[in-house]
């Protein structure tokens, strides 16, 4: 049986960053049932740092990051971040959640609708009554970020195994003993960094039954406009997030913004939803869809309060929280991974502990 201090499933950006992390102190073995890390939620991910996107809670971990992303020290030798800004459109139906989002938000700009337009000349400005910006936001190398991590995991002795499905979680004698198809392995601590099946791990562990839900949200990508450069636009979306868009690689990637309760699985775009939210992407610009180069899907998974769930389990001793990320898991991963050292450690924690209580799981108890 192969033993570990601390036994990590899941290996997104949320697994192997608090693996990396943690490697520095203790054996650290990462289990990832498909062939390559990063293949779901993280692979899939819009890739952007918006500090002020999420509740309370999730902007304090966004904020966080942010040093972390501009200098990654030991992960790359370079800033994960690159321009690209945030725009939130609203008519007169929308003004209201715009309002919301600016109220509690900070170092956001207000602009008029033939101001958005000039940013992002496809839209149609005659439908825009405000507009605001966080000029701020940035695009995250997702990939180099994982890799670079990844290998601060093996440097400082960190084990990854690959396409290891697991069967069964048991706890014995002070210590876990997780089944897999392969193997056992043995290890005083497991880590929860499942994504989508963090809830299945849960309850395999006999752990407290936290309802995560995942949710389904969509993308395609789309030929760029014809006789525009659209490398320096924002990301944009109307203020009650009925799709959103941003430039990727050239492209116009375009979501629905969807966000549809399905089963753990290797999720895929649902053709009629991804149609709809291209209909509802075209009604707001001056463009349109003459075909779809690709389209994927992925899934995004919260926890009923839509924030983290974080920490040991008040009803299974040894068994740690590090899921329900939803659609935060990249930019918030560096601020999590800190918080699953520190606290795995038994160490003071950099995050207020008003913040740290609200990322709990006993909260579900």
């Amino acid at each position: 049986m192969t033993k570990a201090d601390v036994i990590i499933i899941g290996g997104g950006i949320a697994g192997i960053s608090a693996g990396a992390c943690l490697a520095r102190h203790l054996s650290v073995l990462v289990l990832e049932g498909e062939a390559r890390i990063g293949y779901h939620a993280t692979g899939r991910s819009a890739a952007i740092l918006i500090r002020n996107y999420g509740n309370a809670t999730l902007r304090a971990l966004n904020l966080a990051s942010a040093p972390f992303l501009e200098a990654p020290e030991e992960v790359s030798d370079e800033s994960l971040l690159s321009p690209r800004g945030e725009m939130l459109v609203a008519g007169e139906e929308e003004l209201a959640d715009l309002t919301a989002y600016v109220d509690g938000s900070t170092g956001m700009e207000i602009l008029t609708g033939r101001q958005a337009q000039e940013l992002v000349p496809i839209l149609r400005a005659e439908a825009i009554v405000k507009a605001a910006i966080e000029w701020d936001a940035q695009d995250i190398d997702v990939d180099r970020m994982l890799s670079g991590y990844a290998r601060l995991l093996r440097r400082r002795g960190g084990a990854l195994e690959t396409e290891v499905s697991v069967r069964g979680i048991r706890r014995e004698n002070g210590h876990w003993t997780v089944t897999t198809d392969r193997e056992s392995y043995s290890a005083a601590i497991v880590i929860n960094a499942a994504g989508a099946w963090a809830g299945e791990v849960g309850r395999m562990a006999g752990a407290t039954d936290i309802p995560l839900a995942p949710l389904r949200r969509s993308a395609a990508i789309l030929p760029p406009p014809v006789g525009l450069d659209i490398s320096r636009w924002p990301l944009f979306a109307p203020a009650t997030e009925s799709w959103y868009a941003k430039p990727e690689a050239g492209k116009l990637l375009v979501s629905p913004a969807e966000e549809d309760p399905v089963e753990p699985h290797d999720a895929w775009a649902d053709d009629m939803v991804l149609a709809e939210g291209l209909d509802r992407f075209e009604r707001s610009v001056d463009y349109t869809v003459s075909r779809v180069e690709t389209s994927w899907a992925g899934l995004r998974t919260f926890a009923p309060d839509r924030t983290p769930v974080v920490g040991m389990d008040p009803a299974a001793d040894g068994f740690f929280w590090l899921a329900g990320q939803g659609g935060y898991g990249v930019q918030t991963a560096p601020a999590l991974s800190t918080l699953t050292e520190q606290m795995i450690l038994g160490g003071p924690t950099s995050l207020r502990p008003d913040i740290v209580d609200a990322l709990l799981p006993d909260r579900f108890s």
